[in-house]
C-alpha cells in the first residue's frame, strides 16, 4: 500500500487531521473491541466516513473490515456494514456524482483510479472473492444486496481477473444465477447488473450461464415486465441476452434448439397507434431488433445463420417485422434498425426472400415493399442513415437469389414495361435514381442496379436491351450508352464512382457487354485520357476505377472487333500511358482507405455522404480481378493465343462432362419411371392377391354350405327306405338329374381348358427363367429392375399354382358331385317297384316330393354360383397372363436399353480418356509458360461441389 501512502502524502489530497484520527480510531476499535455491539458501532461509523474520507477508509480499515466478514458471520447487520463501507471504496460511481467541478484537476486524475486499486488490494487474496460468494448466498437483505452490489463493483474495476477467480471457484456461476429465482425485484434486478459485467467477453461463462436455464429466466422476467412497453429492467436482460448470444455460436444453437426464437415474436406486436412512444420503449425495441440481428448476423457460420433464419420465417417472425416496416407512426431510429434486421433475416434465404418480395404496402393501389422502399433511397429529403438501410436491404434481398434478380431486371426490359404508367416498378427507380441530380442518390442507384447483376450473366447481356428515351426527337440510347455519357461529362466525383463500379459489375465475365461497350468509339479513348492525367487526390480513386474498367475490357474480350483487340488494347496502354503507370493507378483502389473500411462488414455504414465511396461486394470484385488484369497486362500475343486455346479446350471438355452429366441424370430419371412402375405393378398384384383369398374364402363357405344339404339328403334318403316310400315326382326327379349331369360334362370341359391353359402359361415362365439364367450382368441399374422383374415374375408363377391348386379342389368337388349322382340313380332303381303301392302314404310322399323340390332349387343355385365363381377365376387367370406378356415386354426393352446405354458410356469413355491426355499436355505447356494451373483435385472438387448443387436444386424442385 505503498503508492496509495504517497497519493496521501500530497498536500492537495491529504484529509483532515481530525478525520484521519477518528478513522484510526474506529479501526482499533473494530480491532481490539471484544464486544460485538462496539464493533458494529465502529463499522458503522466507518460506513458513515467512507463517502467522504474514502482513501483514508480504504487503506486503514479495509484489512479490518475483510476480518470482520470472516469472524462475524452469525450478525447480519455488522456484514451489511461492512459491505457497504467497502462498495464505497472500491466503487467509482460515487466518486463520479459527488464531485464538485471546483475541485482541483490533480485530485480528479488521483483519485480517479483509487477504484481500481482498491479492487486490486482486495482480489489479491482469491479467498476474499471466494468469501464474498458465499455471503451473496445469504438469504438476508442485508447481506445479499450489497454483497451483490460489491461483486459488481469488483468486475467493473478488474473484469478479467475477478471473471477468472469466480470460474475455477466450486460452483461459482451457478450461485450467482439463483440470484436472477430472487422473489425481492431489487435484488433480482441488481442479479441482471451483475451477470452483465461477468459475462462480458468471456465464452465459458456464457456457456455456463446459459446452460443455468438463463434464457428461460431472462424471457420470463421480460415478459413478466411487458415486453418492449417494460421498464429499465427489461433493458438490462436484453443487454444481458446480448452479452449471451454474441459471437457465441454454442449458446445461439442453444437459443435456437430451445425454441426461445419463437417466444421472441410477442416482442414486435405493435398497435394501429403508435403515437407517442416512450424513450424507454424506443430503447426497448432497439436492444430486440439488435437481439435478433445478432442471431442472423452474416459474421456467423452460415449453416447457424440459415437455420435461425428458416426458425424466424416459420414462427411468424419475419412476417411481424414486416408489419413493423410497413406500420405509419413508427419512430424514424426503429424503422431504421427493423430496415436492417429484416435485411439480414432475408439474406442468403430464398425462402425468406420470396416472402418479402410478396409484402404489399398498406396503400391505395397497393404496391410491394420493395418498391415502397426504393421510393425512399432514391429520395434525396429522406434521412441518410435510412437510405444506408434501405440500400442495405434491397442488396441483402438479391443476395444469392437469381429469382430476384431476374425479377429486378425484367421491369426494365421493354416487354414487361407498363405501358399505361399507372404503377412505378423497381426498375423505373433505379433508373430514376441513376440519372438524378442527387449524387447520393446516382450512387445508391448504381450500386442497388449492380447487386441485380452480380454473378448472373445472363441478366448482364439481358440489360443490354434497355433502351432510354434521354429527350423528345432524340432516338433512344442504351442504358450502357447512358451511363458512359454522364461517366464523360464530368460529374461529381461520387456519381462517376458508382457510375464506374456499376460498369466495372457489368462488364466483368462478360464477353458480349464488353463488346457492346467497345463498340462506342469514345470510350476507350476518354479511359486512356483519365488514365494518363496526373490530377489530385480526389480523382485519383476515378483514375483507379478507369484502369479497372479498361483492364476489365481487355481480359474478357474476345477480340471481335478488329480495333480493339486484346493486342491492340494494350499497345494502346503501353503508348499513352505506360505499363508501369497503369498498375500504379489500378492500385489505388485497394489502398484507399475508405476501401478498407467497405471490406470489412456488407452493411454499408458510413459517417457521411461523402464517405459513401465503395460497396462491399465491389471489394470482392476489385480483389479477384486486380491480380489477373496485371498479369495480363503483360502477357504477349502468342501467350494470349495459347491462354485462349486453352480455355476453349477447357471449354469442350466442360461441354462434355456436361453432356455426360445430363445423359446420366436422364438415365436417373428413367430408372425412377421404371422403379415407379414396378410399384404400380407389384400394388396390382397386392390387390389381385387380396382377390384371391377372399374367393379362397368365399368357396370354403360354398364348401361348408354343400356338405350340410348332403347330410340332410343322407338323412332324408335312409328315412324314405325304412318306411317304403314311393315318390309321385319321379319323372321330374330324372330331369334335374340329368341336367346334372349335362352340367357336370360341361364343368369337365371347361377344367381341362383350365388345364391345358396352365400348362401353356408354365412354360412362358420356364421360358422367361431360362432367358433370365442366361442374361450376364450389366449396368447395376439394370441389375436392380431385372432383379425386381425376376422377383414379380416368381410371385406371379406363385399365384398361378396357387389357381391351378384352387382348380384341382374344384376337380375334387365334380367328383364329389358324379357320385351324388350316382347315389340318386340308385336311389330311383330302388324307388321304381313300389310306385304302384302309393295310396297307402299319400300324404308322405307329397311331403318329400316339396322338400327334394327345394333341396334340387338349392343345389342348382349353389351349382350357378360355382360356376360363377370359375369365371371370376379365369378373368383372374387371363389378367395375370397379360401381366406376364407386360413383363416380357419390359425385360426386353430394358435388355436394349441396357445395351444402348453401355455402349454410349463406352464411347463416352473413350472421349474423355482423349481428352484428359489433351489437357494433361496443354496444362505441361501452359506450366512451361508460367501460367498457373488448378490441381485435378481442385478441378474435381468444384466438379463434385457443382454435382452437389445440381443435386439440391433437384430436390428442391
Amino acid at each position: 500500500m505503498n503508492f496509495l501512502r504517497g497519493v496521501m502524502g500530497g498536500p492537495s489530497a491529504g484529509p483532515q487531521p481530525s478525520g484521519a484520527d477518528t478513522i484510526q480510531k474506529l479501526c482499533d476499535r473494530v480491532a481490539s473491541s471484544t464486544l460485538l455491539d462496539d464493533r458494529r458501532d465502529a463499522v458503522r461509523a466507518l460506513k458513515s466516513l467512507s463517502k467522504k474520507y474514502r482513501l483514508e477508509v480504504g487503506i486503514q480499515a479495509m484489512e479490518h473490515l475483510i476480518h470482520v466478514l470472516q469472524t462475524d458471520r452469525s450478525d447480519s447487520e455488522i456484514i451489511g456494514y461492512a459491505l457497504d463501507t467497502l462498495y464505497n471504496v472500491i466503487s467509482n460511481d460515487l466518486e463520479e456524482e459527488e464531485q464538485d467541478d471546483s475541485e482541483e484537476e490533480n485530485l480528479a486524475k488521483q483519485v480517479d483510479d483509487l477504484g481500481s486499486q482498491f479492487t486490486e488490494i482486495f482480489i489479491k487474496q482469491q479467498e476474499n472473492v471466494t468469501l464474498l460468494l458465499t455471503l451473496v448466498e445469504e438469504f438476508d437483505f442485508h447481506v445479499r444486496w450489497p454483497g451483490v452490489k460489491l461483486l459488481t463493483s469488483l468486475l467493473k474495476q478488474q473484469g478479467p481477473q475477478v471473471q477468472q477467480i469466480i470460474l475455477v471457484s466450486p460452483m461459482g456461476v451457478s450461485r450467482l444465477m439463483d440470484l436472477l429465482a430472487d422473489s425481492r425485484e431489487v435484488i433480482r434486478n441488481d442479479g441482471v447488473l451483475l451477470l452483465q459485467q461477468l459475462t462480458k467477453s468471456n465464452a465459458a461463462i456464457q456457456k455456463i450461464v446459459a446452460f443455468e436455464n438463463a434464457f428461460e429466466r431472462l424471457l420470463d422476467i421480460i415478459t413478466e415486465e411487458g415486453n418492449s412497453d417494460g421498464g429499465i429492467v427489461v433493458e438490462d436482460c436484453l443487454l444481458l441476452l446480448q452479452n449471451l448470444l454474441k459471437n457465441n455460436n454454442s449458446n445461439q444453437n442453444f437459443f435456437k434448439e430451445g425454441s426461445y426464437i419463437q417466444r421472441m415474436k410477442p416482442w414486435f406486436e405493435v398497435g394501429d397507434d403508435n403515437c407517442g412512444w416512450s424513450a424507454q420503449k424506443v430503447t426497448n425495441l432497439h436492444l430486440m431488433l439488435q437481439l435478433v440481428r445478432v442471431l442472423v448476423s452474416p459474421t456467423n457460420p452460415p449453416g447457424a445463420t440459415s437455420s435461425c433464419q428458416k426458425a424466424m420465417f416459420h414462427c411468424g417472425l419475419l412476417q411481424q417485422l414486416c408489419t413493423i416496416l410497413m406500420a405509419t407512426g413508427v419512430p424514424a431510429d426503429i424503422l431504421t434498425e427493423t430496415i436492417n434486421t429484416v435485411s439480414e433475416v432475408i439474406r442468403g434465404c430464398q425462402t425468406n426472400q420470396d416472402y418479402f418480395a410478396s409484402v404489399n404496402a398498406p396503400s391505395n393501389p397497393p404496391r410491394p415493399a420493395i418498391v415502397v422502399l426504393l421510393m425512399s433511397m432514391v429520395n434525396e429529403r429522406q434521412p441518410f442513415v435510412l437510405r444506408c438501410a434501405v440500400l442495405y436491404c434491397f442488396q441483402c434481398f438479391l443476395y444469392k437469389n437469381q429469382k430476384g434478380q431476374g425479377e429486378i431486371v425484367s421491369t426494365l426490359l421493354p416487354s414487361t414495361i407498363d405501358a399505361t404508367g399507372n404503377s412505378v416498378s423497381a426498375g423505373q427507380l433505379l433508373c430514376g435514381g441513376l440519372f438524378s441530380t442527387d449524387s447520393l442518390s446516382n450512387w445508391c442507384a448504381a450500386v442497388a442496379l449492380a447487386h441485380a447483376l452480380q454473378e448472373n450473366a445472363t441478366l448482364k447481356e439481358q440489360l443490354l436491351r434497355v433502351q432510354l428515351a434521354t429527350s423528345i426527337g432524340n432516338p433512344p440510347v442504351s442504358l450502357l450508352q447512358q451511363c458512359t455519357n454522364i461517366l464523360s461529362q464530368g460529374s461529381k466525383v461520387q456519381t462517376r464512382v458508382g457510375l464506374l463500379m456499376l460498369l466495372c459489375t457489368w462488364l466483368s465475365n462478360c464477353s458480349i457487354a464488353v463488346t457492346h461497350f467497345l463498340h462506342n468509339p469514345a470510350n476507350v479513348p476518354f479511359l486512356t485520357g483519365q488514365i494518363a492525367e496526373n490530377l489530385g487526390e480526389e480523382e485519383q480513386l476515378v483514375q483507379g476505377l478507369c484502369a479497372l474498367l479498361l483492364g476489365i475490357s481487355i481480359y474478357y474480350n474476345d477480340n471481335s472487333l478488329e480495333n480493339y483487340r486484346k493486342e491492340k488494347l494494350k499497345q494502346l496502354i503501353e503508348k499513352r500511358i505506360g505499363r508501369e503507370n497503369f498498375i500504379e493507378k489500378l492500385g489505388f483502389i485497394s489502398k484507399h482507405e475508405l476501401y478498407s473500411r467497405a471490406a470489412q462488414k456488407p452493411q454499408p455504414s458510413f459517417s457521411s455522404p461523402d464517405h459513401m465511396m465503395f460497396d462491399h461486394e465491389f471489394t470482392k470484385l476489385v480483389k479477384e480481378l486486380e491480380g489477373v488484369i496485371s498479369k495480363a497486362i503483360y502477357k504477349s500475343s502468342e501467350e494470349d493465343k495459347k491462354e485462349e486455346e486453352v480455355k476453349k479446350t477447357l471449354e469442350q471438355h466442360d461441354n462434355i462432362v456436361t453432356h455426360y452429366k445430363k445423359v446420366i441424370r436422364e438415365q436417373d430419371q428413367e430408372l425412377e419411371e421404371l422403379k415407379q412402375r414396378i410399384n404400380t405393378l407389384t400394388s396390382q398384384n397386392e390387390q389381385l392377391q387380396a382377390t384371391v383369398t377372399q374367393q379362397v374364402s368365399q368357396i370354403q363357405q360354398h364348401k361348408d354350405q354343400y356338405n350340410l344339404l348332403k347330410v340332410q339328403l343322407g338323412k332324408d334318403s335312409q328315412h324314405h327306405n325304412s318306411h317304403s316310400d314311393t315318390f309321385q315326382m319321379n319323372g321330374i326327379q330324372t330331369e334335374e338329374v340329368s341336367k346334372l349331369k349335362e352340367e357336370l360334362e360341361e364343368w369337365k370341359n371347361k377344367h381341362e381348358l383350365l388345364q391345358g391353359q396352365l400348362r401353356e402359361k408354365d412354360s412362358v415362365i420356364e421360358k422367361l427363367n431360362s432367358s433370365q439364367l442366361e442374361m450376364g450382368t450389366a449396368e447395376q441399374s439394370s441389375q436392380t429392375i431385372r432383379s425386381a422383374g425376376l422377383e414379380h415374375n416368381s410371385e406371379l408363377q406363385k399365384e398361378l399354382e396357387m389357381l391351378r391348386s384352387q382348380i384341382q379342389l374344384q376337380a375334387g368337388e365334380i367328383s364329389k358331385l358324379q357320385m351324388e349322382n350316382q347315389k340318386l340313380q340308385v336311389m330311383n332303381a330302388t324307388v321304381d317297384p313300389v310306385l304302384g303301392d302309393s295310396g297307402a302314404t299319400a300324404a308322405t310322399s307329397s311331403e318329400l316330393e316339396a322338400r327334394l323340390e327345394q333341396e334340387i332349387k338349392e343345389l342348382k343355385s349353389e351349382v350357378k354360383a360355382l360356376s360363377e365363381e370359375k369365371e371370376s377365376l379365369k378373368q383372374h387367370l387371363d389378367s395375370s397372363s397379360s401381366t406376364v406378356a407386360i413383363l416380357q415386354d419390359e425385360k426386353s426393352k430394358l435388355q436394349r436399353e441396357v445395351a444402348e446405354s453401355k455402349k454410349e458410356q463406352d464411347d463416352l469413355l473413350v472421349l474423355l480418356a482423349d481428352q484428359d491426355q489433351k489437357i494433361s499436355a496443354l496444362k505441361i505447356k501452359l506450366k512451361d509458360l508460367g501460367v498457373p494451373v488448378e490441381d485435378e483435385d481442385d478441378i474435381e472438387s468444384g466438379d463434385q461441389g457443382d454435382e452437389d448443387e445440381e443435386g439440391d436444386e433437384d430436390e428442391q424442385d
